[in-house]
């Protein structure tokens, strides 16, 4: 069974595009992309055009790279990302894997390879977000401080959100609303059930509701 552990206090979100085979390399080199702009994603957000321009320039004048991973474990970096920038499909990432050196980038290498998986994601915080003008019940990200690019197993990863607010319980933390939120959204609860559920437990958690929730039924 495959434990995402993405680190405590990032949020992730997957690119929605399945990464081309085709442009996996045999010196394990292959390029795709981290995210896409305006695709209204499961949970309601959409990643707008320069949500990671000011993070991606920071990051280059603080001599910080953005890390590749696998399944959004930070203890398990499997290669270097070469080159990350905006163009007007979304966040390009080109890098290369260090198969020769490392045994779970061979792993990712060979199940790439044989399309066993295909996805990329991204972990994150996020620094400025606002409803969307013209979309109800949309959320959209208009800058994110990116930290991480993964090659997922699963396109949805919805589990290393799970992970994630489980982590700040087990630190002695308690997650934000929106956290807590996404966390019911997991286990099945609808948009407006787990607004309002957010809402009701938000004296004991951190943050404010980014929506007013809707009212649950008797």
């Amino acid at each position: 069974m495959l434990m995402f552990k993405a680190a405590p206090g990032l949020l992730t979100k997957n690119s929605d595009i399945a990464l081309d085979v085709k442009a996996l390399n045999d010196d394990g080199s292959f390029e795709g992309y981290g995210s896409v702009f305006k695709n209204v994603d499961s949970y309601g957000e959409v990643v707008e055009p320069g949500a990671f321009t000011a993070s991606l320039v920071g990051a280059r004048q603080k001599g910080r790279s953005v890390k590749m991973l696998w399944q959004h474990d930070p203890s398990q970096p499997i290669g270097v990302w070469d080159d990350l920038s905006e163009d007007s499909k979304g966040l390009y990432v080109k890098g290369h894997l260090l198969k020769d050196s490392v045994p779970q980038a061979a792993a990712a290498y060979g199940l790439l390879k044989a399309g066993a998986l295909d996805g990329l994601s991204i972990g994150y915080r996020v620094v400025e977000a606002a409803p969307h003008p013209d979309k109800s019940g949309v959320l959209s990200l208009k800058k994110l401080d990116l930290k991480e690019v993964s090659i997922v197993t699963f396109a949805a990863n919805d589990r290393a959100r799970v992970d994630t607010v489980k982590s700040f319980v087990a630190a002695g933390t308690m997650p934000t609303v929106r956290e807590f939120e996404e966390i019911l959204r997991d286990a099945g609860f609808s948009k407006s059930k787990a607004a309002a559920i957010a809402v009701a437990a938000k004296p004991h958690l951190r943050g404010s509701p980014r929506r007013r929730p809707k009212p649950m039924p008797c």
